[in-house]
């Protein structure tokens, strides 16, 4: 009968030569910490154990616990899910440009805010800015952590206590729970909402502004559609009558594309230069959505309002770091040289054609030596072109039970996210890229045979 009494101390497992060497390789405080664990878990077990563990056992589940404990939380995934901007996978993937760019800021000191010709403190606004002017033709830009940040700052700098005119139809609610309403309350701008959820006139804002409007806000409409009997005012006639009244119009463009989206089979998407062509005054937008940059806000637009907005107290609280001004202007770079479509990981991923997609499907069924070729849909995902998909290839892998190999594979180093989809494990190449391949088809070797019994 095993008793607490032959449970052994912490100080006796630390004494074990094996935990030395344990010790050497994760430090004392990961050690302690694993070696309380699988206490815990003995004491949990105790009733169902007819004799203890051996020394040597014992330090094998510590291992397996250290190993466990100490793995990063926020790690490297392979994404063959076909979803290219996924929120919970980190969105856009960089592109080696701006990865290389991070590594030079990041390894050493750099100018962040150092004027070298000057010799003296410089502006950390210049280094992306300057870029987003060119490439956009706005007046002015900056850049801060998200969009979201980006719309809230904006309000708060220029329409705190006052009225902003918005559709009802575009008070939409993003990931996380974030609403355009309680950004607006946060804000201190106050809300009037104009129009109803499926048709809205130009006669509805003028309305507002007769009602005392100081803005005309614009949410773009990232991760839903109102389709049917439907009607907006052109972005051309609100700036019209925004300007005609000497008000702002502000624009939330969300997924900030300065590339036609329809020459990739998709719905066009309106680009940031075509927003502030159409007389927008700010335009906000994501810089890690299909930018394909770093995560962050933009702003846009004309250098009275931009300056307003820099002067406020909340642009310090948020403004972008070093690692993310470097990654966005090494990115926005390669737009300027005309790279993007080469060198961005999203555009090379929405570029790749149907039968490249079907030949790498075909070379890991010949690889496997298992699974089938199916059609199927990728989509761009992140809140960006709602219900847009493009066709694609898919590895369908038939077992029992599908959910338990999609786990399994989660277990891999590195992890494999996958689809489930009826008795069907579903893995889209599209989204895997050339240097995860042989990792994939390994983890795709070593776990699969496990379940090759309950086919």
């Amino acid at each position: 009968m095993v008793s607490l009494r032959d449970i052994p101390s912490v100080d006796q497992i630390l004494h074990h030569p094996r935990a030395e060497q344990l010790l050497g390789s994760f430090g004392h405080a990961w050690t302690v910490s694993a070696i309380r664990q699988l206490l815990d878990d003995l004491r949990q077990t105790l009733p169902n154990l007819t004799e203890m563990p051996s020394d040597e056992e014992l330090i094998n589940s510590l291992e397996t616990i250290l190993e466990q404990q100490s793995q990063p939380s926020l790690r490297p995934v392979i994404n063959a899910t076909g979803v290219l901007l996924h929120t919970n996978l980190g969105r856009a993937p960089l592109s080696h440009a701006a990865l290389a760019a991070v590594e030079s800021v990041a390894s050493g000191y750099s100018t962040l805010e150092y004027d070298l010709a000057k010799g003296k403190r410089g502006k950390r606004d210049i280094h992306a800015s300057e870029l987003l002017i060119r490439l956009t033709g706005g007046e002015s830009a900056l850049v801060v952590n998200n969009n979201a940040a980006a719309v809230l700052l904006a309000l708060s700098a220029l329409a705190k206590g006052k009225k902003v005119a918005i559709s009802r139809s575009q008070l939409v609610e993003i990931g996380g729970g974030f609403r355009i309403p309680d950004v607006m309350k946060q804000s201190g701008a106050k809300l009037l909402e104009v129009g109803t959820t499926n048709r809205v006139r130009l006669a509805d804002f003028e309305q507002a502004i007769a009602e005392g409007a100081s803005m005309l806000l614009v949410a773009h409409q990232s991760n839903f559609k109102i389709i049917g009997f439907t009607e907006e005012p052109a972005l051309e006639d609100l700036a019209k009558l925004a300007h005609q009244h000497n008000l702002p119009l502000m624009v939330d463009l969300g997924s900030g594309a300065f590339l036609d989206t329809a020459k990739y089979g998709l719905t066009h998407e309106s680009t940031v230069q075509e927003t502030l062509s159409k007389g927008a005054d700010l335009v906000c937008f994501s810089g890690d959505k299909l930018l394909g940059g770093p995560q962050a806000g933009i702003l846009v637009g004309k250098n009275e309002l931009l300056s307003k907005i820099r002067r406020h107290p909340l642009y310090r609280a948020i403004r972008a770091d070093k690692l993310c001004l470097a990654a966005l202007s090494a990115t926005l770079d390669q737009y300027l040289k005309g790279e993007a479509e080469q060198e961005i990981p999203l555009y090379m991923m929405l570029s790749r054609s149907l039968e490249d997609l079907t030949a790498q499907v075909q070379r890991w069924i010949d690889r496997l030596q298992d699974g089938s070729a199916m059609e199927g849909l990728s989509t761009v995902g992140g809140g960006s072109l709602p219900g847009e998909t493009l066709p694609t290839c898919l590895l369908a892998l038939k077992v029992k039970s599908p959910a338990k190999l999609a786990e399994r594979l989660r277990e891999a180093d590195p992890p494999i996210i996958t689809r489930v989809q009826e008795d069907l494990l579903l893995l889209d190449p599209r989204t895997v890229f050339p240097w995860q391949e042989e990792d994939l088809l390994k983890g795709l070797e070593s776990i699969g045979k496990l379940f090759e019994v309950q086919k």
